[in-house]
This record gives C-alpha cells, structure tokens and sequence, in this order.
C-alpha cells in the first residue's frame, strides 16, 4: 500500500479535487436542488463531480475501496482497513443559495481515523490540504496544485481564554448553543461545509461544536486538515472520533474540533462548564 501521507499523492488528490471543483461550477447558478430519499437536497453538480473523483481515484488507488455521499447506497466493501471518504459537494444548500460556502471533500481512512485529505472551496479560490502537515493555498477550479498561489503551512493556534467558536450556518441548534455557553467564549463565527475544520486548522477559531447527526463523508476531509494542523477532533467525552461504522449506516455522533484537547474535556472544559 502506498504512503497516504506522501505529498505526492496528496497533491494528486489535490487536482482531483480542483477538477471536481471545475465540473460543480459550471453548474452554479444554474441548477435547482430535488430530495433524494432521505431529504437531503442533490443537484446535477453533486452526480457530475462525483463521477468525476470516481473515475479519478479508481486510477490514483486501484483496488482502495471509495464511499461516496452519492453511491453510499451501492457501497459493499466489507475490508475498512483503508478506503477513501467523499463528499462530492459538501454544502448543497449554501451551493443552491450562491453564497460560496461550499466544497469538494476527499479523505482517506487508515484503522479508523483520516490520514490525508483535501477540503476545496471552488468558489473562493481555496483549497487545505492534510498529509504529514497541513497546507492552505489558492487555486482556481481546473487548475493543477503546481499553478498554486500563496501555498504556505498552517497551524493551529494555542488559547485558554476569550475563545473563538465556530458553528454551522445551516444547522446550528440549542444543544450547540448550550454546549458554547459553558467555555469562556467571546466570540461565534458562522460558516457552512467543512469550512468550520479550516477555520480551526488556520488559526482563525479555537473550536467547533458540532452535537447533531452528520455523516462520514461530511466530516473526515476536515478532521483531516484539522489534525495535520495539530488540532484534534474528538467525541464531547474527549474519545477518539472514528471512522468505518458501517453498522450504523456510516452515521456520526456528536463531535467537537479544536485547537487543543483541553479544550474539549480537559481542565480547561471542567473549569468552564
């Protein structure tokens, strides 16, 4: 098996990601949303790039198994040692109301836990990605990451007061709100996909909440960038957060990103709440 942390093969997931994003955009604006079965909105943006991280990843990483947002359903690997997490168009609802917020999430998973990934924003221009370090740089939709712009490391960073928190823009409940009035928070930045997981992996938030039902594959590429950033992703108890729970449908369970465990349920957590 290859080094799933090699840079090379990030920066391959990388383009993928960025001709995936190519594909989404020349659907925006000019597509409606339909539920599928569960009532989630998909568009034809969603089918498109996902066909296209298919076709992509089953040349990259032959014989790795591939769960998508839009073929779980067909999903049959029964080895989840190692298979790769998508999320085709993370954001169907921001995608559908034009407000940029939304990506293309790729993530692989090695015994449980996301070991490189790449979350792409299409829209804005930007793309993190996650190997042995993580990385932000700019690049537009169709462009390789050698074209790359302004592509440097990024960190979390370190703070034990007056934090910054992050929470969806479409999906923010009471539970959530509860759960931030117990640490010392001084500010709430709204945000929608796995654009919170950057903010906390860059250094522009402390911390993350996020209490109600999200899938595998809206998750992993962010729990990706944010550990490769020196953040962690962990359950409200302070429990690893894994992946591969094919006996609950690939359902996650609630979750907390942050900058420092401690801040999840460590001292810092106990003093606060």
């Amino acid at each position: 098996m290859p080094d799933f942390r090699d840079p090379a093969l990030v920066d391959a997931l990388a383009d993928i990601a960025s001709r995936a994003g190519a594909a989404i955009m020349g659907h925006y604006g000019a597509c409606e949303g339909r539920a599928k079965e569960d009532g989630s909105p998909v568009t034809a943006a969603d089918e498109a790039a996902d066909a296209l991280i298919g076709a992509a990843l089953a040349a990259l990483l032959p014989g790795v198994p591939v769960l998508s947002e839009e073929s779980a359903a067909s999903f049959a690997a029964t080895d989840l040692r190692r298979f790769v997490l998508v999320d085709p168009l993370d954001g169907t609802k921001e995608f559908l109301t034009g407000n940029g917020e939304f990506t293309v999430n790729i993530a692989v998973i090695e015994d449980g836990a996301p070991v490189s990934g790449v979350v792409y924003a299409p829209a804005l221009g930007r793309m993190w990605l996650a190997g042995r370090d993580a990385e932000r740089l700019s690049v537009m939709p169709g462009e390789e990451v050698g074209q790359a712009r302004d592509r440097r490391a990024i960190r979390v960073r370190r703070r034990e007061t007056a934090l910054v928190a992050v929470a969806s823009r479409s999906h923010r409940d009471a539970a959530t709100d509860a759960w931030l009035s117990g640490r010392p928070v001084a500010d709430t930045r709204s945000a929608g996909s796995s654009l919170k997981f950057c903010l906390i992996a860059e250094g522009e938030a402390d911390i993350y909440p996020r209490l109600g039902p999200t899938m595998e594959w809206d998750t992993a590429a962010g729990h990706a960038v944010v550990t490769a950033a020196g953040g962690v992703v962990l359950t409200p108890e302070g429990a690893p957060f894994r992946y591969g729970k094919a006996g609950a449908g690939f359902r996650n369970g609630p979750f907390v990103a942050a900058s420092d465990a401690a801040l999840v349920a460590g001292p810092l957590a106990a003093r606060s709440a």
